[in-house]
């Protein structure tokens, strides 16, 4: 099936931004920094989740001032099962992580199951401390558990369809440096 761009464009368009660019960038900063003050001399292992982590994980890695091994995960839940530890695995883990610091980055927190079910299994293959930072909190009660947050949040964003920064809208706009809000959603 075919995309129409032109509606792609007007979504863009027509769309309210929730946070500039400049907003994302002090908060992927101010994140770089609490990330290293807590990780630096852990020897980690950092995941981006695909495919939303990407644009986040790029502009975050390069502010961190440590060693780290770098790697990236992708994985869904099936179906709607609240049962976090049902994972459809695109690209699982390849490294040992026995006795090792993990740090998971993503896009979003929305209602966090996949997240929370990623954490679990991370746990389950021997990692020592797993870690989690995202770019967006979304506000909002229907978390995966009462008072779930990642370890490092850049912000806290309202109950909204959103895109920009990792988030996509229909596939795209991935790479819009601000996060924006789809008009009437």
């Amino acid at each position: 099936m075919h995309t129409d761009l032109k509606e792609i464009e007007q979504a863009m368009a027509e769309a309210d931004c929730l946070a500039t660019p400049d907003q994302v960038e002090a908060a992927i900063d101010r994140m770089a920094g609490e990330i290293t003050a807590r990780l630096k001399g852990s020897n980690p292992i950092i995941y981006c989740v695909m495919n939303g982590g990407l644009v986040f994980s790029g502009r975050l890695l390069c502010k961190l001032d440590f060693p780290a091994e770098i790697a990236y995960l992708h994985a869904t839940r099936y179906g709607h099962q609240l049962n976090g530890s049902l994972l459809d695995w695109r690209v699982r883990p390849t490294q040992d992580l026995r006795d090792r610091t993990v740090l998971v980055l993503d896009d979003i927190l929305d209602e966090g199951h996949t997240l929370a079910a990623i954490v679990d299994n991370l746990r389950e293959e021997g990692a020592a401390a797993v870690h989690t930072a995202v770019l967006v909190h979304k506000l909002h009660g229907r978390k995966a558990f009462p008072g779930m947050r990642a370890d490092f949040s850049g912000l806290d964003i309202e109950d909204r369809y959103l895109f920009g920064c990792g988030m996509d809208y229909k596939g795209y706009w991935r790479n819009a440096p601000g996060i924006y809000a789809l008009k009437g959603h």
